[in-house]
């Protein structure tokens, strides 16, 4: 019985030592050229991230787009794509997201009763004004370091300026347009 454990550690450590010298001898017969500078930039990762930043793109602006935007459209997107986090309804319970029922115009962090992230509180005394809800919309964690929200973000400048002219009609007196 013991001969049988020896010869199972025996192949263990011959098929170890067959991969390591298999290592050493690709590594001597083949010489990678190691590239000077990355060859495909990942945002965020490496020193490729520092000019992949500065050369981001300007946000299209929201504001021309609002007094054209669809209200309807913006209930069917907030619904298809931001209800399954927050609800909208005045007084509604919040959810994984705070209820945005007049959220626009509102400070940022602006009910009490939802544990904002510290990102978020600290932008407390800014208010949710047309071009802070474009931002946010289109990249939330990257308007917002920090910010508990998964949602990647919206591109269309279109479908954010609807979404926003949904979240403008959720109010008693809603913010006037740009």
């Amino acid at each position: 019985m013991s001969l049988e454990v020896n010869k199972a550690f025996a192949a263990v450590l011959t098929a170890g030592i067959a991969f390591m010298v298999a290592g050493l001898v690709g590594e001597t017969v083949v010489h990678p050229h190691r590239l000077e500078k990355t060859a495909i930039a990942i945002e965020g990762v490496g020193e490729a991230a520092a000019p992949a930043a500065a050369a981001e793109p300007a946000l299209d602006p929201v504001e021309p787009l609002l007094a054209a935007a669809n209200v309807d459209t913006g209930r069917q997107l907030a619904g298809r794509l931001c209800a399954s986090c927050h609800s909208f309804d005045q007084g509604g319970a919040n959810r994984v997201g705070p209820n945005l029922y007049g959220v626009v115009g509102n400070h940022h962090a602006h009910l009490d009763n939802f544990n904002y992230s510290p990102a978020m509180k600290a932008l407390s005394d800014k208010p949710w004004d047309y071009a802070a809800l474009n931002e946010f919309l289109a990249a939330p964690s990257r308007a917002i370091r920090g910010t508990r929200m998964a949602f990647a973000g919206m591109r269309d400048v279109k479908q954010r300026a609807d979404v926003i002219a949904y979240l403008r009609s959720l109010s008693d007196s809603p913010v006037p347009l740009p």
